[in-house]
């Protein structure tokens, strides 16, 4: 019964979290009003501002947070023991993450949609929002990258779920058409498009795998991801961006009913028993694997707390709210979903990889079946991202599969969940990377780059090269857990930056900071001490390429095509670093000076006289 407690524990805490905590927040902190103009309504346009019911914006917001971060994470953090993992999920999302995501859409809220980024450089000062900027673009060149190598490699190895991941676009663009250009409602939709759906995998089970006759087909679809990821991104929100994350958030509910009812019926029959399925807390870690502090702070982050999310509240999310109040359903509780999430896929990869895999032509069950996952007398360069993700779709099959449901077609159904919440992260990383390198261009008066079009294709094409960097020895695209923690650092240290934004707000009009201000400090110093280890710590595995140091592959001989490997990671994240340090130099320079003195106001709105003539006025936020 422990994988069932533990489950009932940890959604019982979110849901009281939200009720006392988040609600603290919403009335105490932030004054959420009702009454407040916001963005969407302000700026309205029908590209990038609409004003969006809540449960439609909280199915955009939440599957473009999650994506497959908080199971890849988790996934590769249960290497440590389940136990640690499981702290870090339900208390950082109650009070880091969720804190996180709700302060960035709030102070995004109150500056008509900008990204922390912009505010930062009213709240702090104009140097920062550059910094700011610069920090972001590294971060999301690495999500674009990252997600884009999940994707593929769910391809190659499931082929079952390739077509109903790509037939949900058409879904997505007629309920788009449906919905914003004939007035049409969501419900029924919403049910045919879920029917699709699985059928869809049905069929890609049972009668259609796709499968690239290629020597390599993760770069093959790498490339074909980012092509759609152009298109996505610069088509307004309403075709397909909202409609495909509206139709996700139901698969989500469907998908995490299936694996909480199998979680019920697998521990009630004694199939399924965490503590003989996994350690607690792991003693014997493979060659070469990093120390679990502070590492364990980084190798999960959506499922905790992610810089990533400050991001999608800032750029997307904020613009499609059509009341403050909304903000705590969509910033807070989303957040806690993300925990939820990431809490089964750790009870799947233990509990449920512990009920039984094929391993060499047998059936193992147990530690003996776990170990099939997380070899520890191996090298961690043996650790694959596909193994590890593998991991949360054999694990939660198992769950579903206690339901009646064929084992193969709940390995669809669950490879499927993984690869579709990837493609909606892709879809709004994108969107926001486009963002940031319109900014830049703005910034330093580069007019080319301000265009929507181009801009996007430089987002797509850095991504998808840094995608294709090969893990040791191997061929290109193979380097997702080369990347892995590379996006934990920068997404972390990310997360750190944005609380600081959210502290200067408060800090500036005289409210409560600790509350943000202890997670500041946190998600600054433990990202920074990974990062530092990351680039300058030579590895007692002699099979890895040392990490981010170009240096001791050198004083090794190793290969030109290690040196290769690790020099961009090494680049990015001194970058990272250096931009880190002299954005914390620029806060404190001014801390003592900006307590309850307000930034610079924005411009008034420009609003129509009767004439029709463009004119200003209205009071700026």
């Amino acid at each position: 019964m422990s994988t069932l407690l533990i489950a009932i524990l940890s959604f019982v805490g979110f849901i009281a979290a939200y009720h006392t905590y988040g609600r603290w927040l919403a009335r105490r902190i932030f004054d959420l009003d009702i009454d407040t103009p916001v963005p969407s309504q302000q700026l309205r346009d029908n590209v990038d501002f609409i004003p969006t019911k809540k449960e439609v914006i909280f199915g955009h917001h939440f599957t473009s947070i999650a994506g497959t971060g908080p199971i890849v994470g988790p996934a590769i953090a249960v290497f440590w023991g389940w136990l640690p993992a499981l702290i870090w999920v339900v208390f950082g999302s109650i009070f880091i993450g969720a804190v996180h995501d709700f302060g960035a859409l709030v102070v995004s809220l109150r500056n008509r949609g900008q990204t922390v980024g912009e505010v930062a450089g009213r709240l702090i000062s104009p140097r920062a929002r550059v910094l700011f900027l610069l920090i972001l673009f590294a971060a999301l060149t690495v999500v674009l990258a990252i997600f884009g190598l999940v994707i593929a490699v769910i391809f190659k190895l499931y082929p079952a779920a390739v077509l109903s991941v790509w037939i949900e676009i058409p879904i997505a663009l007629a309920i788009g058409f449906w919905v914003y250009r004939r007035g049409g409602g969501l419900l029924i939709p919403s049910i045919v498009a879920l029917i699709l759906l699985y059928l869809a995998i049905y069929v890609g089970v049972y009668y259609l795998p796709i499968t690239l006759p290629v020597s390599n087909p993760v770069v093959v679809w790498t490339l074909v991801l980012m092509t759609y990821c152009y298109f996505a991104s610069v088509l307004p929100v309403w075709t397909l961006l909202q409609p495909r994350d509206y139709i996700n958030s139901h698969q989500l509910l469907v998908a995490l009913t299936l694996l909480v009812a199998g979680i019920v019926y697998a521990t009630s029959t004694g199939k399924a028993d965490l503590l003989s399925s996994a350690p607690a807390i792991a003693e014997n870690l493979p060659l070469g694997a990093p120390p679990i502090w502070p590492f364990l702070f980084i190798t999960i982050a959506c499922g905790a707390v992610s810089g990533f999310h400050c991001l999608v509240s800032s750029g997307t999310s904020s613009k499609q709210i059509s009341s403050e109040p909304d903000a705590q359903y969509v910033g807070y509780g989303a957040m806690l979903l993300e925990g939820a999430l990431a809490v089964i896929v750790i009870l799947a990869c233990c509990a449920g990889v512990g009920m039984g895999v094929t391993h060499e032509g047998t059936v193992l069950t147990g530690l003996e079946a776990w170990h099939t996952k997380y070899d520890v007398s191996g090298s961690w360069a043996g650790f694959g991202l596909g193994q590890k993700v593998g991991a949360f779709v054999d694990g939660g099959a198992n769950f579903v599969s206690t339901l009646g449901i064929p084992l193969e077609l709940a390995i669809g159904i669950i490879a499927v969940l993984v690869a579709s919440f990837a493609a909606t992260t892709l879809d709004t990383a994108t969107r926001l990377q486009r963002y940031v390198v319109q900014e830049l261009a703005n910034t330093v008066q580069f007019t080319p780059l301000a265009n929507k079009y181009l801009a996007t294709a430089v987002c797509v094409c850095v991504g998808g090269a840094m995608a294709m960097i090969p893990a040791p020895g191997k061929s290109p695209g193979t380097g997702g857990l080369i990347l892995w923690p590379l996006f934990g650092a920068t997404n972390q240290l990310l997360a750190g930056l944005a609380f600081m934004v959210t502290v200067f707000y408060l800090w500036r009009r005289n409210k409560p900071i600790w509350f943000a201000f202890i997670p500041m400090v946190i998600m600054l110093i433990m990202p920074a001490w990974a990062l530092l280890w990351q680039l300058f710590h030579t590895n007692s595995d002699p099979n890895l390429t040392g990490w981010f140091w170009p240096l001791c592959l050198m004083i090794r001989g190793q290969e030109a095509w290690a040196w290769k490997n690790s020099h961009l990671l090494f680049g990015v994240g001194v970058l990272v670093m250096f931009l880190q340090i002299w954005m914390v130099i620029e806060g404190t320079l001014i801390w003592t000076r900006a307590k309850g003195v307000l930034e610079e106001g924005l411009p008034p709105l420009p609003v129509k006289t009767d004439t029709g003539m463009a004119t200003t006025g209205g009071r700026s936020c």
